[in-house]
């Protein structure tokens, strides 16, 4: 499908510098920048704070069992951690 936009000159010139940057096409960039909006948009709901930085935070607990064990151990799994350390 071939499709026609007006794009103010402020945004054609950030987009052509991006694909300088990444050397991809215009089609490729505005293709991949629609298919983020229109997951992103499915279902109408926005993603939380957590799903927005969930690649940033540490490591998570691998089951339930061992995140109470981290909250009611956390004094002890700390002073542990830092005795242990070598440098």
């Amino acid at each position: 499908m071939t499709l026609t936009v007006r794009l103010p000159l402020r945004v054609e010139q950030e987009l052509a510098r991006y694909c300088v940057e990444r050397k991809v096409t215009k089609s490729a960039a505005v293709k991949q920048a629609l298919d983020g909006l229109l997951r992103n948009d499915a279902g109408g709901a926005k993603p939380s704070a957590y799903e927005l930085g969930i690649d940033l935070f540490g490591a998570s607990p691998r089951n339930d069992e061992e995140a109470v064990d981290i909250a009611l151990n956390s004094k002890r799994l700390l002073r542990e951690h830092f005795r242990n350390r070598k440098g």
